[in-house]
């Protein structure tokens, strides 16, 4: 993440000491230039801190670096891999801010070991989008369930875990996150 402190000073016409000043408690326009040049590390606290000098928010004060993309090199269909026709860019993968992980420690159903699953948090309102699909909901004592959500209502569900034979659970949920990537290493 890199700092944007500047930018929000400058578009709000303020000079490194007033926000120094305005800082509670205060300090100096020394310290706040070098947070905003990177010589000093900006920590949570102080990124509160200056943004509630600048009467902004403190993700006002930060850039999320770019998404990195690749050139696609070749597309591979039913008559083998070929060359785009015009240059393509593909997109690396990038959870979103509510994304979660969970890691594939054993094969299970379609799942292998060592496989990265990234899912997207719902609520309530929202489970109706997540029907058919594998969710992860939260269990009491600090557990999860995992599979197919085959139906619910309100926050009671039903999932079909992966994997032949498995039996249908039913959980009281507050939340569940749809899985959304799955990342497999080739090996």
């Amino acid at each position: 993440m890199k700092s944007c402190i500047r930018d929000v000073r400058h578009a709000k016409g303020m000079t490194l000491q007033d926000v120094a000043e305005r800082c509670v408690p205060p300090t100096t326009a020394q310290t706040i230039g070098r947070l905003e040049t990177g010589t000093r590390t900006v920590s949570i606290g102080w990124l509160n801190r200056i943004a509630a000098a600048l009467g902004a928010e403190a993700a006002e004060l930060v850039r999320v670096p770019e998404q990195a993309t690749l050139d696609i090199l070749a597309l591979l269909g039913p008559d083998g891999a070929t060359a785009p026709r015009h240059p393509q860019m593909a997109a690396l993968p990038r959870p979103s801010h509510s994304g979660l992980t969970m890691f594939v420690e054993a094969s299970v159903g379609e799942y292998r070991a060592g496989d990265m699953i990234w899912l997207e948090r719902l609520e309530l309102r929202s489970f109706v989008q997540a029907l058919n699909r594998d969710v992860l909901a939260p269990r009491a004592g600090g557990r999860f369930a995992f599979g197919r959500l085959i139906d619910h209502n309100g926050n009671r569900l039903q999932i079909l875990p992966p994997g032949q034979g498995s039996r249908q659970q039913i959980v009281d949920a507050p939340w569940i996150a749809v899985a959304v990537q799955l990342l497999r290493p080739l090996h």
